[in-house]
């Protein structure tokens, strides 16, 4: 028992660390002043997205960047994306939709779309955007910036996140506390080490000469988590990679209900262990099992200190992720039960081979 309770403030204290880096680092998306007139193919993966697609085309032509072109690709749509989208299209010479091909071989939906998309794309700059992002002024300008300044083969953001049902405020902060608790995010563009990355498939701006050459999306064809492993392949060639935060500049509603969020972050979780499915559950019984321990231990300094960690850092990563922290704290407890929930669900679909997303079997 007592080695367990230092265990787990020892994790709770390198959580802590990390989190305080990443805010003192602030790793977010700056704005400049200077324009540039870089081609960009903006390009749009979508599958069954009828509420959601319009307002990201919307978003995106109204936005400040002048030079660029759209590119939506319907995946195999049971609804109106395609009929939406080509309507929208015939208003702006900017923007254009596509069919997708029939899914084949060992290709996964979303990266064999994203691949489709390159091979039609003519700019400077592939930027692929999930359909449930919206773009505001300053994105663009902002990330062909920085990919000159830094030098990047890509750049990936994570979205600040649009929260409105309970449900949605129960899970999606788990994203950014995870992201932002487990991993110091300046050291993706620091680090050679590729193991070293983190990337969001919401918002990927790649050097267009060099996804070319690569073909990023075919290399990745059969990973759940592309986004993440494309970082690493990205690193491993000897490219620099870069991911920050959105800062407000790209926003999105990743799910609308408790149900759809359960689903999509469980598709996610074990990739992103490498479905070690041991040190999965290690960390959750850290993160889980540690502080309700600590709890039953009555001691009034253990779990004050405890409790004060834990405040401390979700406020931090409330604040760098544009959150309020008052909610977060507040549902901390709940998140932490649906997080466990998340998990065994993944492991059980995944031992089962049952995983299921936008009615395809992954």
């Amino acid at each position: 028992m007592i080695f367990f309770i230092y265990a787990t403030f020892i994790f709770i204290i390198v959580r802590f660390a990390v989190t305080l880096f990443n805010f003192i680092s602030d790793p977010k998306l700056r704005r400049v002043s200077r324009n540039y007139t870089d081609l960009v193919s903006i390009l749009i993966p979508a599958r069954n997205e009828e509420d959601n697609i319009l307002n990201l085309l919307i978003s995106i032509q109204r936005q400040d960047y002048q030079n660029y072109e759209v590119i939506i690709l319907d995946d195999d749509s049971s609804d109106r994306t395609y009929e939406l989208c080509e309507k929208f299209a015939a208003k702006y010479p900017e923007f254009r939709v596509i069919k997708g091909k029939e899914l084949t071989g060992s290709w996964l939906g979303k990266n064999y779309a994203c691949y489709q998309l390159a091979q039609q794309a003519k700019g400077d700059f592939f930027l692929f955007v999930d359909a449930d992002v919206q773009v505001r002024n300053g994105a663009v300008n902002s990330a062909v910036h920085r990919m000159y300044f830094r030098k990047l083969a890509l750049l990936s953001l994570f979205t600040n996140q649009q929260m409105v049902s309970f449900g949605e405020m129960t899970t999606v902060p788990l994203m950014h506390f995870i992201l932002l608790n487990l991993l110091p995010l300046r050291l993706v563009y620091l680090s050679k080490n590729s193991t070293v990355a983190a990337a969001s498939g919401q918002f990927m701006l790649f050097d267009a000469v060099t996804y070319r050459k690569h073909n990023w999306h075919q290399v990745t064809k059969e990973k759940i988590v592309e986004d993440v492993e494309i970082m690493k392949r990205v690193k491993s060639a000897g490219f620099y990679g870069e991911s920050l935060l959105a800062n407000n500049m790209v926003s999105c509603r990743m799910y609308h209900n408790y149900t759809s969020a359960i689903d999509g972050f469980g598709k996610n979780f074990l990739a992103a262990f490498n479905y070690n499915i041991f040190a999965f559950l290690i960390f959750l019984i850290l993160l889980v099992g540690g502080p309700m321990i600590v709890l039953t231990t009555l001691s009034l300094n253990l779990i004050t200190m405890m409790i004060a960690l834990i405040i401390l850092t979700r406020t931090m990563i409330s604040l760098l992720a544009g959150q309020s922290a008052i909610p977060n704290i507040v549902l901390h407890p709940i998140q932490m039960f649906n997080m466990l929930f998340i998990a065994f669900s993944a492991i059980q679909r995944y031992l089962t081979k049952t995983t299921v997303w936008k009615g395809r079997k992954i």
